[in-house]
């Protein structure tokens, strides 16, 4: 049976130090604020990249990965003789799946490119499931079908703090922004069959956890709760009051909490987070 190497792009919220022990090679996604570009957590580290958004007058902007950055790095993989897995945030928020699948059709290896329908944690638990089984010489076939599991019984939740970035990237007019500030106005959203779709909206972070809890609880009732993680763009305070409150209810120690990638928290703003749970 061939080796299976996994491969996933910055967006997934998995850090270095645990994909370089599982093996994973994760790609970066390019940020440009400004004139400046960086690369995902190589040239510039989450919590340096809220501080240059906080100054920036326009919306830092994001893109994929070339097709040609994706063949030369499935072709290197592949020079041993092993199977790729390439699995990448959700294909209707990024065009970096479209680019994986272009890019694993020209190259001179067995690719098999995977659209998580996900972002951030929720991605993470597809590549750490992928990968351990990887390393326990599971075929790619078992994996795939692993995944696909792992897929279907995660869940994400975000929770939006301020409307800024919104108005930046013009998907809200001002007027309605200030209305929403004023108001102190939450969004909530899940993240379903791969796109944002909005569930609530809320005034307080009291609310904003009520809210989760109220879904969380009883979309796991029956089940085993596998794994849970809480991604922030600068809303630590509000990630580990949601941590705890789940520690609470559900006597679950091994949330996990970790600031987003840039990717991620260009599109939603400063404080907001993002709540990623697996049970079956």
């Amino acid at each position: 049976m061939k080796p299976v190497k996994i491969i996933t792009d910055s967006s997934c919220d998995l850090s270095r130090e645990e994909a370089k022990k599982l093996g994973v090679n994760i790609v970066p996604l390019t940020i440009s604020i400004g004139e400046q570009s960086y690369e995902d957590g190589v040239d510039i580290t989450p919590g340096a990249f809220i501080e240059e958004m906080k100054r920036a007058a326009m919306l830092p902007k994001s893109s994929q990965p070339s097709s040609g950055e994706f063949a030369s790095i499935y072709e290197e993989l592949s020079k041993d003789g092993s199977e790729l897995l390439s699995i990448h945030l959700s294909g209707k928020l990024s065009g970096t799946v479209a680019t994986a699948k272009m890019a694993a059709d020209s190259a001179n290896a067995k690719v098999t490119v995977i659209d998580s329908s996900f972002i951030s944690k929720a991605l993470a638990f597809q590549v750490r499931e992928a990968a351990m089984m990887a390393k326990n010489a599971f075929s790619s076939k078992e994996i795939v079908e692993k995944i696909n599991l792992v897929r279907k019984n995660t869940r994400l939740f975000v929770v939006v703090d301020t409307l800024e970035n919104l108005v930046k990237g013009g998907r809200i007019g001002k007027g309605r922004a200030l209305i929403g500030s004023l108001l102190n106005i939450k969004p909530i959203a899940v993240l379903e069959e791969g796109e944002y779709s909005p569930v609530g909206k809320v005034r307080s972070h009291s609310q904003a956890i009520s809210f989760i809890m109220s879904r969380f609880v009883e979309d796991i009732k029956g089940k085993t709760l596998k794994y849970a993680g809480i991604a922030h763009a600068d809303g630590l305070k509000f990630a580990e009051k949601l941590k705890h409150q789940i520690e609470q209810t559900t006597g679950f120690q091994s949330v996990e909490i970790n600031i987003t990638s840039p990717v991620i928290s260009t599109h939603t703003g400063r404080g907001a987070i993002g709540f990623s749970y697996y049970a079956e």
